[in-house]
């Protein structure tokens, strides 16, 4: 069953509106790189369309209306919005789920230490990467330092024009006979991603240091940022690509950039969200933390932030049952927003071609994931996709149905799960990618723009 590019349909106008959307995507990849810059900006955003912060309708008793648009900030690394509907909330909501989170390479808490003239960062990698694609990159450091009196100072070092950049030095190919014969998995080895920093020593009045390279080091940092080798022990540093998001292929009609998995259905989600204006159902957008090491922990969707969330809105709309919560979520409908694999023809031995999501075609609806006999799936039901079906063939939004690779071989996860165990009806919806989870990734502008399309779509019908 071919589906025709959605290239085809546009008009002037459309084109117009897609390239706009685009353009403010690549702004929001380019100062997103890490899931606290993420937060940070969807907040902004937020606010700038009106939304509030729930802690101050808790703080003040202050009741929760129809038309009240709100947001939770979790710890600065996930985000809940809330847009109230006309409709009482224990009917059900239409949710938009997205992750902000992408693999990159951490600093340990003890990072710094030098080696034989060099001065390096020990890291330590976060998600699923083929560790040989972060050699020889321009890397940037984003981050933050918590200092022992609570002083919070933020990192960006690699972005702006006159910045240096940091990186992973590799063999060269003339002594790398015996590291070639290595498996893909071990050509570099996870202790052997460091990063180098510096080379040059500090010299005091003509008197070399102990790890006078080390030292020059940290006098930088102590100049710049007021830190000293113990703060950290307190710091989250993230080695990312530097560098920002732009146009890809020559025609103009993809994206590369870092991050998109999976910051393109989190822009999305988030631009279509804060695009309705009126509901009847309440709507919300979730955008969280951790998806790509499990969903764990306080700020990934296997915590009990969002259903915290509903529970305190719930009793701001003086609902205080205790099944408030349960029949809110067991109403509710969403789409999980998390990327798909794009057939690649250079790769096409691991895909299934007509069971996989091709760049062009639009938005990519996902029945299930998981792996080896769809083990750890959440496998939608047949009624639900015929639902939104209907929806996005009413709103003219181009879609295709996909899996991750063949049978036998393909498979991942995301946080549709987690809604499921609530009974949400869910779904993963989301744009598809190629060289998904390297340092950079490509997006078609089409998909991204259908995407949003859709989102709208599901928020406003479903």
């Amino acid at each position: 069953m071919k589906k025709e590019s959605a290239w085809k349909k546009y008009r002037e106008e459309d084109l117009e509106k897609l390239n706009n959307i685009c353009e403010d995507y690549k702004n929001f990849l380019t100062v997103s790189k890490t899931e606290r810059e993420a937060a940070k900006e969807i907040i902004r955003r937020a606010e700038d369309k009106g939304y509030k912060n729930l802690d101050d309708y808790i703080k003040n008793n202050v009741e929760i209306r129809p038309g009240d648009k709100i947001y939770v900030n979790n710890k600065g690394k996930a985000v809940a919005l809330f847009h109230i509907g006309t409709k009482p909330i224990t009917e059900g909501m239409n949710i938009l789920g997205a992750h902000i989170d992408s693999p990159r390479i951490d600093l340990k808490a003890n990072p710094i230490y030098e080696s034989d003239g060099f001065v390096y960062f020990d890291t330590h990698y976060y998600g699923g990467i083929k560790k040989y694609h972060w050699v020889t990159l321009p890397l940037a450091l984003h981050g933050v330092i918590v200092k022992k009196d609570g002083q919070k100072i933020e990192i960006c070092i690699g972005e702006d024009k006159d910045d240096p950049v940091v990186g992973i030095t590799d063999l060269l190919p003339h002594l790398a006979g015996e590291q070639m014969k290595k498996e893909s998995s071990k050509l570099i080895e996870g202790e052997d991603l460091d990063i180098l920093i510096g080379n040059k020593p500090k010299i005091i009045n003509n008197q070399e240091e102990k790890e006078e390279i080390k030292s020059s080091i940290l006098a930088l940092l102590k100049e710049k940022y007021d830190i000293e080798e113990e703060d950290f022990l307190s710091a989250e540093i993230e080695a990312v690509p530097a560098g920002a998001a732009r146009d890809f292929g020559l025609d103009r009609s993809m994206i590369m950039s870092y991050g998109q998995d999976d910051r393109v259905c989190a822009y999305t989600s988030l631009e279509a969200f804060l695009e309705v204006e009126e509901t009847e159902k309440t709507l919300s957008c979730i955008l969280v933390d951790k998806e790509e090491i499990g969903s764990v922990g306080a700020t990934g969707m296997e915590s009990h932030f969002f259903d915290n969330a509903i529970a305190e809105i719930c009793v701001l709309m003086n609902d205080n049952s205790p099944l408030a919560v349960r029949r809110v979520l067991n109403h509710s409908k969403m789409l999980s927003s998390d990327v798909n694999a794009a057939y690649d023809p250079l790769y096409k031995s691991v895909m299934d071609k007509k069971n996989a999501s091709e760049f062009g075609l639009g938005v990519v609806f996902c029945k299930f994931t998981g792996s080896r006999g769809k083990s750890g799936s959440n496998d939608a039901n047949a009624e639900y996709i015929a639902e939104l079906r209907k929806i996005m063939d009413d709103a003219n939004v181009s879609f295709q149905i996909s899996e991750l690779g063949k049978v036998d071989i393909g498979g991942g996860g995301t946080i549709a799960y987690i809604l499921a165990n609530y009974n949400v009806e869910v779904i993963d919806c989301g744009v598809g990618v190629l060289s998904m989870h390297a340092p950079w990734e490509v997006t078609s502008k089409a998909d991204i723009y259908e995407a949003y399309r859709g989102y709208i779509a599901f928020l406003q019908k479903a």
